[in-house]
């Protein structure tokens, strides 16, 4: 008898035993997945918060000025490239309740691809929307790239310390031939095609290729005083000079016709257009652009893109 009371003990004691531990197991398993429950929602709260952020902000119910900003170098993947500005000039002429547009422009030039493409779009824009004024408002700087685009606009309105103009073109890049040289590096280059090695840094130049190259510079750069004398037309006062690349104030800019008064976003907004209210219509770049940049994943490509490149500035 005492014998079968042990065992019913035992047995007892295991599945109690049994229970704690599955008990324990499970526990376990719902906290891992609190945990990681808990985990992802806070990523997605991240995410959403940098989405919001990357935004612009969303238009107002009320008439407003609609604001787009056109920062630092013009190139493809940049914030000042072509698609995002073109994205947020077409969402501002889109928007209900817009009475005028502004495109701040802080930018020391870049491509004239881009910038090209920028001031055909705006002119477009205008042509459809014949009613709706677009300014440009200067910051620090409107040159080369940045003046190419900001012609296209009803006016130009600066600081008087702005930095305006620098009509001209460059094509910059690296030669690496005496440092060759003093290594003693050997260029094998091979080609089918006698200019398919154009403008090779390891390479010296050649002279028919940099007058070549000169040529084609002359070309773009003509492009872009046509450009400047169809937007600007004959409140444009040619000097000697003008167009040599030469940087002027905005003061100065102002008397030679580069631009035509002074002015801020706010008092554009508020004495020109008649719109206090100002709605940011920019495009800003995904967090996971911005993240990719600062850990310099462009960094490679940035760098051989300098060796030879065209450049408004």
């Amino acid at each position: 008898m005492s014998e079968q009371v042990e065992n019913w003990e035992r047995q007892t004691l295991e599945k109690v035993a049994l229970a704690a531990v599955t008990e324990q197991r499970r526990a376990r398993k719902w906290s891992i997945f609190f945990k990681l429950a808990g985990l992802i929602y806070l990523f997605l709260v991240l995410f959403l918060v940098m989405g919001l952020m990357d935004h612009s902000e969303l238009p107002s119910a009320k008439d407003h000025t609609a604001l787009v900003s056109l920062e630092g170098v013009i190139a493809p993947d940049s914030q000042a490239s072509a698609d995002r500005i073109i994205e947020g000039l077409q969402a501002a002429f889109k928007a209900k309740h817009v009475k005028g547009v502004i495109l701040r422009i802080n930018s020391p030039g870049g491509s004239p691809v881009q910038a090209g493409q920028i001031n055909d779009e705006i002119k477009r824009l205008k042509a459809k929307n014949p009613k709706m004024p677009l300014y440009v408002v200067v910051d620090d700087i409107c040159a080369s790239g940045g003046y190419y685009v900001a012609v296209a606009a009803d006016k130009i309105f600066v600081d008087k310390a702005s930095l305006v103009g620098s009509i001209g073109v460059l094509m910059d890049g690296f030669g690496f031939t005496g440092t060759m040289e003093k290594l003693g590096v050997d260029r094998r280059l091979m080609t089918a095609g006698e200019n398919k090695g154009f403008l090779d840094p390891f390479s010296p130049v050649d002279p028919k290729q940099k007058e070549f190259a000169l040529s084609m510079l002359e070309e773009i750069h003509q492009q872009f005083i046509n450009t400047v004398k169809a937007g600007r037309g004959a409140r444009l006062k040619e000097t000697e000079g003008m167009f040599s690349g030469l940087i002027w104030t905005g003061a100065r800019s102002i008397e030679l016709g580069l631009a035509d008064a002074y002015g801020s976003t706010e008092s554009v907004a508020r004495d020109v257009i008649k719109a206090e209210d100002i709605v940011d219509y920019t495009p800003r770049q995904s967090f996971a652009d911005r993240f990719a940049k600062r850990f310099g994943a462009a960094s490679a490509e940035a760098f051989v893109s300098s060796m030879t490149s065209t450049k408004l500035r």
